[in-house]
């Protein structure tokens, strides 16, 4: 097993484990509210209107985990039915899950530290996730499996971005301590664009590996081709 291949196997782990944690946060504001937690400043707005975050934490969840064995090559190759079925239900997911994010910024009151910018940006990606996942759906459904490739790990991209969203944060609140308006909005900000960058680098690659295989298998015809003129008789 080469190198390549072993690190191509850890990809879908590690995208669950990137998703760990916005995940855990998910599973305890439902927990708070089937439970009947107090109500706080930070969690009046959800008991208030539950629904939309019900929907967005469960969809989000799934189209995370599922989304990352989406990953994992040599599973589609060997279930392609089950690549077809899962896509259904990640479109369906990461659909629901933008829409509802969308709803809650536009309807649900401000939170503490969150502002005018930081609303900007979670529009902006969340429709952006969403557009990714129609033209995504568009393209299969007109045979077009690159395209579809590319539009997808970006809707996935986008989708993962509260993983990355700690990883960016934890290490202001230990050096710095606690975000102000601005800075949240940033490094928030910062988990979406991190994440796109790297979907972009993994669509350029896999756009350019069949490139080179054909190049690959070109340059061979022309070198068998020569070999044969050069072993003909004069």
């Amino acid at each position: 097993m080469t190198t390549t291949t072993k690190a191509r196997r850890l990809v879908p782990a590690a995208l669950v484990a990137l998703s760990l944690v916005p995940i855990l946060a998910g599973a305890a504001r439902l927990a708070e509210l089937a439970g009947g937690a107090e109500l706080t400043p930070h969690n009046a707005r959800f008991f208030a209107s539950p629904l939309p975050v019900v929907l967005h934490v469960l969809s989000a969840s799934v189209y995370c985990v599922l989304g990352a064995c989406q990953f994992a090559p040599d599973f589609r190759r060997r279930r392609p039915g089950w690549h077809r079925v899962a896509g259904r239900l990640l479109v369906a997911c990461g659909l629901l899950a933008g829409l509802s994010g969308l709803w809650m910024t536009l309807f649900y009151p401000r939170a503490e530290g969150d502002g005018v910018l930081l609303d900007g940006l979670r529009l902006l990606f969340g429709a952006a996730m969403v557009l990714s996942l129609v033209l995504g759906l568009a393209a299969i459904l007109r045979r077009d499996v690159g395209r579809h490739r590319a539009w997808s790990i970006r809707g996935y991209a986008i989708g993962l971005g509260a993983g990355t969203q700690v990883l960016v944060s934890v290490p202001w609140f230990l050096i710095v301590g606690t975000p102000g308006e601005l800075a949240r909005a940033l490094l928030l900000g910062a988990g979406w664009v991190i994440n796109l960058a790297v979907a972009e680098r993994v669509i350029r690659r896999q756009t350019a590996s069949p490139v080179r295989a054909a190049q690959m298998r070109e340059g061979l015809l022309e070198v068998r081709a020569s070999v044969g003129n050069a072993s003909r008789p004069l």
